[in-house]
């Protein structure tokens, strides 16, 4: 509502005067201010604050008059009266010389600032004035308080006397009315004869009068309040009545609110309680106390001493308070507290010590609410020694606070908005940015038809182009606006200010004129012609519709009220502006869709339409009046009104759901009068046959039905005219802010499934909910309250010489607004559940439920429930808990809502939660069944907390296995703390989650992710390096500590086991990829492992069924032969299809499809993580392909065509779509012609290439092919040396089985394995055929050596024609259909061109482990 900004300004005086302010008091205009001291009467100008006038007292006449001690201006600013302390009423007279100014601007050369402009002299230069004495009026008594009247001014005397003065001062005017005649009772009811006040000595202490209710709020000596009323126009003693406050009896002061009809009285217990008059009883009723909390203000809440002054804002919508003590404090005028500096860093410095609070003897607002003026009560003794020092400018007692404030305190049409606008003397803050204009640009179209959805049609879904939450509650930064300086100088200060739907454009009003900016452009128009700006003065506020400015003005030339239209995109002139002429003065506006409804000061509401017309260049808006209602009857007075809105809101009586287009019409019209909210409905209970008829504004004249109240204290209503049919509650809804009682809504009831409601169930709802901030905008789809919030920074420690104490700086904080926000569904839900309406608080929830923040919904419910009632004194008779466990429970996230709830509660809390939701044990295995283990381990730690050691351990080891099995590894590493916790006793500290990652995870495989790192060599060079090598497997950090330091322990053992059976299970199950990512992850020590278990589960079983598997695993293809060396046995017709067929069938449909499908299921984010470092682990190849440098440019030699089956999961596939990934296909092309390689040594380039996998899937082989090595598995060394066709490999584990005695079963194991290999690659795979033929002879040295001799023949070579007879026809064809040509080879050239390109491999790989082996280190 109300802001402070920045730090406070001193006035500085230019009169040398010893005399400290006393008294402050603005003009009705507020355009000067009157500053009283003892003798002296000074009047200054409020912008810029110059002094003007002074008049000094003579010495003689001071000390006959007394001190001054109170002034009031004339309603017209043309006098001043002043009491003193010896019963005088000194009347000045303010002559105002025409054309005479005390200060001119100077602007320099060039400048475009005119001076012929009309009105500029005085609006930016202080006038000439004269003070005149021109009367004495002696009342003899001393004056207590005094208050102009319309024309009177009203004096209270301490003899008990009431005096009613004419301004000119006569004394034959003058009534004096006794007190003590007037009679007083509760209220005004003619029965209830009225008691006089029965006392001698009783006197009115301070008074103001109050236009609206025609009557003075008085405050008597004794501390009595009440309301002094005439009861005819004669204000005589016999025609006044009174009227008590009964439950205030310590009164200190009053300040009244003509708008809301509001006393305000100061009570010396520091509260201030805030009264209305009864309209039928005429009896005071308490609305509301305005009062400092314990919660808030522990320190000062009751040490505030007794109220001093109480001030309304020129609005009237804020209040402002000052007690003995000292202090400022803000309140809205429904009781919401704004700001108070009794506490934060107003009271306190940065060093903690506490500050004296600023004592305030006198304050007034400034124009508009802008500035607040005060006089420091401690400057008397403080001030001295300044004025010595520094003769120029004196500083003086007065202090200018700034505020800013919201548009809706001026401009109540903005309240069917979603964005947050406040407005500063100087500047706008907006909540939209830039954000928003780079996501809608299309919005600045004029043309309707390209309205966006959000304003077009009534039932579009509004999210499409609803503002992106992000830019609304991205930041706590505003967009600041600055206002035009030129506009601003002529026509200070800003009423009122707008912005339209889309927060692309705002409009700004000052004391005449208007102008216009554009965030998009950033740009602001004004009037062209000064005289016509200087001719309008907007009255009733303005709107935007669409593309254009609806404002109602006051036309000066013409004396005439108008409503005008003025398109944006057009000059600003009154030659483009559509012009209505208007009755009555216009009191406030707003529109609603295409319609424009004035308030008017008749009492009278007028709906018009608005319609686009484009004519010409320009496209104008026409306007037609639809109906005009009277609301004399209802309204006592015009000014009474704070805000008239028309809705589509209706209580649903007499209308039928079956005309839907009845739900987006003007259904009816929402009034504030004085914070009473008044519903007028149209009366569809006659006939309705106009709907039939062909002029569609026909319908709009039905007539109203009589008012009904909706609420009271009511200061702002939101609501929208958008349709979501997925929202139906929200934007149905009309919400309203009512002060210190919270927030409302009224909720629509919807009948589940078109079901017919039930008689007895109301259609609406109001239900009332409390939020933290001050709303100003309600986002309605998103369920939110924007609003802002004052705060502050320190900047003391800046300052810190003693002279520098002083320094505003040093005593006040800097005060910046700050965006913020807030979520209320769940207070909505909670008051839905309240009423037993669970169906339709499911209704809502599950409209919302895509909502991002819809979990913190539940959760908040959840939580403030249980606090509620689980901390209650008395027993609940009827307890909420069970019912919102129940209403969670029918959403998926029911169990991390519960946990988050519960973990974030204190633990004594635990039972009456769990005792609602459901024992923590079935939770928990709920968890495991829908394997959500995240949720699984919070109940874990609630469960250790709860339940016995055995049980958590129990629910543990189910949680660790299936951790394992997921390959979940920081759960598992938590798990393995969490367990080992339980076993050394540790069961209150539940384990906390580490912020980083441990270092043995960086062990392994993720510390080869970056190398390229060959581990095949001779079995001398293995030796040699053991000690190197030996460090990379044993793990490191705390993990790796505990397999060494507490090996004894029980509970060591108890997980060691776990760990062994899951390696256990992986490596028979041939999971080679998940075991090594499980020990570098867990630090698990798999060669230690791997020796004990080297006969039993690291034995392997069947050959080629791990050697597939591994294909499979680490996405590695098959082989395929060299097509070159099968060209002429193709030609010669020695090939059968039925071997091709069963190639195909083989290959494509066991291996490849079921890689696809396999990696397609389980294993996802591993592939896809494989094709993401493809790009780059492509370029690492150069290290291991035996062709360096034209690597690249041989992807491009497909071996199959794209459309084969068979070429599902193919490597030629993945390497083709990396190099496109990369962007290389024009480097292939301009090097292709500076290629010097045959037809041949390119695809044998390309056939290379493509028979390896992935650069990632390398490394890890090797790795495990090293850890294998070390545990002495010679089986699979075997394995993955066959898949990596390695024959160093192969020959490194045969010296070894020849060097040492190796169980002969392994020998005999691999020997058979290897016949099972050989076997059947000669029927499947015959790629593999090239391979075994190398090592053909070891084998067969092998066999030699061994005591049990093997049938050689099942060793003996294949026939080298068989072997390349195994090829796939496919590849023939696309190799001549891409008319590649060829060179028959012999059949022995496969085997030497395999054999050439191992050793090239062999020696390349020998010396990449050279360079690599330096790096293996693990620190």
């Amino acid at each position: 509502m109300y802001f402070l900004s920045g730090w406070p300004k001193r006035l500085l005086c230019p009169l040398e005067s010893l005399e400290q302010p006393l008294h402050i008091q603005t003009d009705p205009q507020r355009t000067f201010f009157a500053v009283l001291s003892p003798s002296q009467l000074s009047i200054w100008y409020c912008r810029p604050s110059v002094l003007i006038v002074s008049y000094k007292e003579l010495p003689k006449a001071a000390s006959q008059f007394g001190p001054y001690k109170q002034a009031e201006w004339r309603p017209d600013s043309t006098m001043i009266a002043v009491s003193t302390a010896n019963g005088y009423i000194l009347f000045f007279e303010i002559p105002s010389p025409r054309d005479k100014y005390l200060y001119e601007p100077m602007y320099p050369k060039g400048s475009p600032h005119l001076k012929g402009t009309p009105h500029y002299k005085e609006e930016q230069c202080a006038p000439s004035l004269n003070l005149e004495m021109k009367k004495v009026l002696d009342l003899q008594a001393s004056i207590t308080s005094l208050q102009s009247m319309l024309e009177d001014l009203l004096v209270a005397t301490a003899d008990g006397f009431l005096h009613l003065v004419h301004w000119d001062g006569m004394t034959n005017g003058r009534k004096a009315i006794n007190l003590c005649t007037v009679p007083f009772s509760v209220d005004l009811q003619s029965s209830r004869a009225g008691s006089f006040l029965g006392f001698e000595d009783v006197y009115i202490r301070d008074m103001e009068y109050c236009a609206t209710l025609d009557g003075f709020a008085v405050v008597f000596n004794d501390g009595r309040v009440g309301f002094i009323t005439p009861m005819s126009s004669r204000f005589t003693a016999e025609q006044l009545h009174g009227v008590w406050a009964q439950d205030v009896i310590d009164g200190t002061c009053v300040a009244v609110n003509n708008k809301y009809r509001l006393m305000a009285f100061g009570c010396a217990n520091g509260s201030v309680q805030v009264y209305t008059i009864d309209t039928t009883t005429g009896a005071m009723q308490l609305s509301h106390k305005l009062e400092l909390t314990p919660k808030q203000y522990p320190d000062i809440w009751n040490k505030t001493g007794p109220v001093k002054l109480i001030r309304w804002s020129p609005d009237s919508c804020v209040v402002m308070v000052t007690w003995e003590c000292g202090g400022l404090s803000l309140w809205s005028v429904f009781g919401a507290h704004l700001i108070c500096t009794l506490g934060g860093d107003f009271a306190y410095q940065s060093d903690g010590a506490k500050k004296d609070p600023l004592k305030i003897s006198s304050m007034t607002w400034g124009s508009e609410g802008y500035h607040l003026w005060v006089i420091d009560g401690n400057s008397s003794s403080n001030m001295k020694p300044e004025r010595d020092a520094n003769n120029e400018a004196h500083q003086f007692g007065i202090l200018q606070f700034h505020f800013i404030k919201s548009a809706l305190t001026v401009n109540p049409c903005m309240s069917n908005q979603e964005q947050v606008l406040l407005q500063g003397e100087d500047r706008l803050y907006l909540n939209c940015g830039d954000a928003t204009q780079a996501q809608s640009p299309r919005n600045t179209s004029v043309h309707s038809e390209h309205k966006p959805t959000r304003e077009r049609g009534p039932f579009s879904d509004g999210s499409l182009d609803s503002q992106g939450l992000s830019t609304l509650l991205g930041h706590r930064h505003w967009h600041v606006v600055q206002i035009h300086s030129t506009y601003l100088e002529s026509n200070w200060p800003i009423r009122f200010s707008a912005i339209d739907k889309l927060g692309q454009n705002v409009a700004v009003v000052g004391k005449f004129g208007f102008a216009h900016y554009s965030l998009l452009t950033k740009k602001w128009k004004l009037f062209g012609n000064i005289t016509q700006e200087q001719n309008m003065v907007v009255t009733g506020g303005l709107a935007w519709w669409n593309d254009f400015i609806v404002l109602a003005c006051y036309n000066l030339n013409d004396h005439q009220e108008e409503l005008r239209i003025y398109l944006r995109t057009s000059n600003l002139d009154n030659a483009f502006a559509h012009i209505t002429k208007v009755q009555a003065d216009t009191l406030l506006l707003s529109v609603f869709r295409d319609i424009v409804i004035l308030f008017r000061a008749d009492c009278s509401i007028c709906l018009y339409s608005i319609e686009r017309r484009p004519e010409g260049i320009n496209p104008t808006a026409s306007i037609q009046v639809l109906q005009e209602v009277s609301m004399s009857r209802y309204i006592p007075h015009p000014f009474l009104v704070v805000s008239v809105t028309l809705t589509s809101v209706r209580t649903e009586t007499g209308i039928t759901l079956k005309m839907p287009q009845q739900a987006c019409e003007a259904e009816s019209i929402m009034l504030n009068l004085a914070g009473q909210l008044i519903m007028l409905q149209r009366d569809r209970s006659g006939p309705q046959i106009r709907d039939k008829d062909n002029n569609p504004n026909q319908r709009k004249h039905l007539p109203f039905c009589a008012p009904v109240v909706l609420a009271q204290s009511v200061e702002n209503v939101w609501t929208t005219c958008r349709i979501n049919k997925q929202k139906r509650h929200l934007l149905e809804a009309l919400w309203l802010s009512c002060g210190g009682a919270g927030m409302k809504v009224w909720l629509p009831l919807f009948p589940r499934d078109h079901r017919k409601p039930h008689s007895f169930l109301s259609r609406r709802i109001m239900l009332p909910f409390h939020i933290n901030i001050y709303p100003l905008a309600v986002l309605f789809e998103d369920a939110l309250v924007l609003g802002a919030v004052n705060d502050t920074v320190l900047y003391d420690c800046l300052y810190t010489q003693t002279s520098a104490r002083e320094h505003l700086e040093v005593l006040f904080p800097f005060s910046i607004v700050e965006r913020t926000s807030q979520i209320y569904l769940h207070h909505i839900l909670r008051q839905l559940l309240v009423r037993n309406l669970g169906e339709q608080a499911l209704l809502l929830a599950h409209s919302c439920a895509t909502l991002p923040y819809f979990p913190h919904v539940l959760e908040l419910m959840l939580h403030e429930v249980l606090e509620e009632e689980a901390t209650s004194r008395e027993p609940i008779p009827d307890p909420l808990l069970p019912t919102v466990a129940k209403f969670i429970t029918e959403f998926p996230l029911f169990l991390q809502t519960v946990v988050h709830c519960a973990r974030k509660t204190e633990y004594a809390l635990w039972n009456y939660l769990f005792a609602a939701v459901g024992n923590p044990k079935d939770l928990f295995e709920e968890c495991l069944m829908a394997q959500d283990l995240d949720t699984a381990a919070s109940y874990l730690i609630i469960l250790q907390n709860m339940e016995v050691p055995a049980v958590s351990r129990q629910h543990a080891t189910l949680l660790f296995n299936t951790a394992l099995e997921q390959g979940k590894w920081d759960l598992c590493r938590h798990m393995i703390r969490f367990l080992k916790a339980i076993g050394s006793g540790e069961t209150e500290t539940p384990p906390a989650t580490p912020t980083t990652q441990e270092p043995s995870s960086s062990s392994g495989f993720e510390f080869f992710r970056h190398r390229s790192i060959s581990l095949s060599q001779s079995a001398e060079n293995l030796h040699s390096k053991f000690n190197l090598t030996k460090t990379l497997s044993m793990p490191s950090g705390p993990s790796g500590k505990r397999w060494s330091k507490d090996s004894d322990c029980a509970e060591n053992m108890y997980i060691d086991m776990m760990l062994w059976r899951h390696a256990r299970r992986l490596l028979e199950e041939i999971k080679l990829k998940d075991l090594g990512c499980f020990a570098a992850q867990l630090g698990f020590e798999l060669i230690g492992w791997l020796c004990k278990e080297r006969t039993r589960a690291a034995r392997v079983e069947d050959f080629v069924f791990a050697l597939k598997k591994l294909h499979k695993d680490f996405l590695w293809p098959f082989p395929v032969i060299p097509a070159s060396s099968v060209n002429s046995p193709f030609k010669n017709g020695k090939y059968k299809t039925a071997v091709g067929e069963q190639l195909l069938k083989s290959q494509s449909a066991d291996t490849f499809v079921n890689m696809e499908m396999d990696t397609g299921v389980s294993n996802t984010p591993r592939s896809r993580s494989w094709l993401g470092t493809l790009g780059s682990s492509q370029r690492e190849l150069d290290t291991v392909s035996s062709h360096g440098p034209h690597m690249q440019d041989a992807f491009l030699s497909p071996l199959l065509s794209k459309g084969d089956e068979c070429s599902i999961g193919s490597a030629t596939d993945l390497t083709e779509t990396s190099s496109m990934v990369d962007g290389d296909w024009t480097m292939v092309d301009e090097n292709f012609s500076s290629l010097s390689l045959t037809q041949s040594e390119l695809e044998h380039i390309s056939l290379e290439l493509a028979s390896k996998g992935p650069h990632k899937s390398q490394v890890q082989l090797r790795y495990l092919l090293h850890i294998f090595m070390e545990a002495g598995c010679l089986d699979w060394c075997i394995i993955i040396g066959l898949i990596l066709r390695e024959s160093s490999v192969i020959s490194q584990v045969f010296s070894i089985m020849q060097s040492s005695d190796i169980d002969r079963e392994i020998c005999q194991n691999i020997k058979t394995g290897l016949h099972a290999v050989d076997k059947w690659a000669s029927t499947d795979c015959p790629g593999y055929k090239p391979f075994l033929n190398i090592i053909k002879p070891q084998i067969q040295k092998l066999s030699e050596i061994a005591e049990e001799q093997v049938q050689p023949e099942a060793f003996q070579p294949a026939n080298p024609s068989k072997v390349t007879e195994q090829a796939n026809p496919r590849a023939e064809e696309s190799r001549t259909s891409l008319s590649h040509g060829t060179n028959p080879q012999s059949d022995a050239g496969s085997v030497s061109v395999s054999r050439h390109e191992e050793d090239k491999s062999k020696a390349e790989d020998e010396d990449s482990f050279q360079e690599g082996s330096y790096d293996c280190i693990v620190s």
